[in-house]
């Protein structure tokens, strides 16, 4: 398929997708794929998920579109889901990216300070505030001047710790870095980042846009580790395919976001907030115990069939968002397209990392199956570099 007017932004694989159903992709040339990218972490609940579908279809029948200037039980409702009972409340936004921009300038209004502590080859977006606090030059190449007040510390280094002063508006960070390479934090790192938060008057913001609503066997990654932010982030499974995102802070930051203080005309769109409400009906204690069950033959195969390999640096990640860091001399994108050729769909991120996000719904034979074809494309180019 030639673009002759859309912009060069995406390297494309050369086929299309035209249509999905549970947890398999066909593209436009009738080939069907086993999928461990959900959509780059979105399509948790798979492909024409019923509940999902029949929302959306009967909002379709009902409203689209509207503004935020009027009543919405809708987002009331979804807000309701997502806060769990908890004392928080939600803004809605359209993106990851525009979650995280409400959160630095809900954090910079209600501090009244500027700086942010962000860590290295983290990603939070690519708009301008989130671009900045994303520690990822290459991200930020050309764009310079970028949002000021920035600062950057090591992820899981203990020496980021000091780093935390009452200078600081907010701490940024993933619980698991997603794009960076699924790095997850180490417990002890992540609460002694928390605590410093709270004992310097520093506000935590918990990026979840990847690693939340069920990616981790958790409804939230950080609930992993018995965090406690001031404002998270969520988008991309929010609403399993439309686009949505959300920040969810702490009631007391009400006090800096008021009318006129921030919006967007398409934030919590009906059709987003229907599909939202139906992908946080599912998202249970049961399924989530479902998704942690799924995890633990994963990773069994993954810690004694792939990481021995010895083309494969090691494995990281946690739940059901896996990165698997190859050897210099095998890219990432030659094993991605030997995938393929095996019908099986991944996706890359930093470090040559193949990064593997199967839809939560995925069967336990279905993920050991993809694994089989990772392991066996992995050794033929191991053989390959070796010979």
């Amino acid at each position: 398929m030639k673009m002759t007017h859309v912009f060069p932004t995406y390297q494309r694989f050369p086929f299309a997708i035209e249509s999905g159903q549970g947890v398999h992709l066909t593209d436009d040339q009738g080939q069907t794929y086993l999928d461990f990218t959900a959509g780059i972490g979105v399509c948790n609940f798979g492909y024409q998920n019923t509940a999902i579908q029949t929302a959306v279809q009967q909002q379709l029948t009902k409203i689209w579109h509207t503004s935020n200037l009027y009543e919405n039980a809708l987002q009331e409702q979804v807000a309701t889901l997502l806060t769990n009972g908890d004392e928080r409340l939600v803004y809605f936004a359209n993106s990851g990216t525009e979650a995280n921009e409400a959160a630095l300038k809900l954090a910079r209004k209600y501090t009244g300070k500027t700086a942010i502590l962000a860590f290295n080859h983290s990603f939070h977006g690519r708009t301008y505030g989130a671009m900045s606090m994303t520690g990822n030059p290459s991200i930020q190449a050309g764009y310079a001047p970028l949002v000021s007040g920035v600062q950057f510390a090591d992820y899981n280094d203990p020496a980021a710790i000091q780093q935390i002063t009452p200078r600081l508006a907010a701490v940024i960070l993933e619980v698991v870095q997603g794009e960076g390479g699924v790095f997850a934090g180490q417990a002890e790192w992540l609460k002694a980042v928390n605590q410093a938060c709270q004992q310097q008057g520093v506000l935590l913001i918990i990026d979840e846009v990847q690693s939340g609503i069920g990616r981790t066997g958790y409804r939230l990654a950080y609930e992993g580790y018995g965090l406690d932010p001031d404002i998270y982030t969520v988008a991309k499974g929010l609403a399993n395919g439309l686009p949505v995102g959300a920040m969810v802070g702490k009631a007391k930051l009400a006090t800096a976001f008021g009318p006129g203080s921030h919006g967007s005309t398409f934030a919590g769109n009906a059709l987003a907030m229907a599909a939202a409400q139906a992908v946080l009906q599912q998202l249970t204690p049961a399924f989530l115990q479902t998704v942690q069950h799924k995890a633990q033959p994963v990773w069994q195969v993954l810690t004694d069939e792939i990481a021995p390999l010895a083309i494969v640096k090691q494995v990281t990640g946690k739940g059901l968002m896996i990165g698997i860091h190859l050897a210099p001399q095998v890219p990432v994108a030659k094993v991605i397209a030997a995938l393929q050729h095996q019908q099986l769909l991944t996706l890359s991120a930093g470090d040559n990392t193949l990064r593997l996000l199967p839809p939560l719904v995925m069967s336990t034979a279905d993920l050991l199956a993809g694994l089989a074809k990772i392991k066996a494309v992995l050794l033929a180019l191991e053989t390959e570099v070796t010979a």
